[in-house]
């Protein structure tokens, strides 16, 4: 009986994670394409992770990767008062804290998804 808790608790944890970077991902603005550039899945995979029709794996790389999309979501909301457009317009702005790059270039990559969660958090614990 055991195991069948342990199975219904994975598959929620995997429902809620796919869920929140499909919601992150549409309130930010990015499709199907942003969404596997950063989280490291096919387009056609994110296209269906996107329309509820997959669930990330926790023991993937894609789950580590979209948990820190999902943090960094939520960093923007709180430092721009929940404010979605502002936080599209963020994510496309040159920054100066990142040698001019837009942060949504930076995200597709690993380092630069780290480089962006830890500016925002920076910032976030100054507010």
């Amino acid at each position: 009986m055991p195991r069948q808790a342990d199975a219904a608790v994975l598959s929620e944890r995997r429902s809620v994670l796919s869920r929140a970077v499909a919601d992150a991902a549409n309130r930010l603005g990015m499709g199907p394409t942003d969404i596997g550039q950063i989280v490291g899945v096919s387009q056609s995979t994110a296209s269906r992770l996107v329309h509820g029709n997959y669930r990330l794996k926790e023991a993937a790389k894609e789950w580590e990767l979209a948990a820190h999309l999902v943090r960094l979501y939520r960093s923007l909301f709180t430092l721009l008062g929940g404010d979605d457009e502002l936080a599209r317009g963020w994510l496309r702005s040159a920054n100066a804290a990142f040698s001019g790059q837009q942060p949504i270039a930076l995200i597709k990559r690993v380092d630069g998804l780290l480089q962006v969660c830890e500016y925002l958090d920076a910032h976030r614990a100054r507010v």
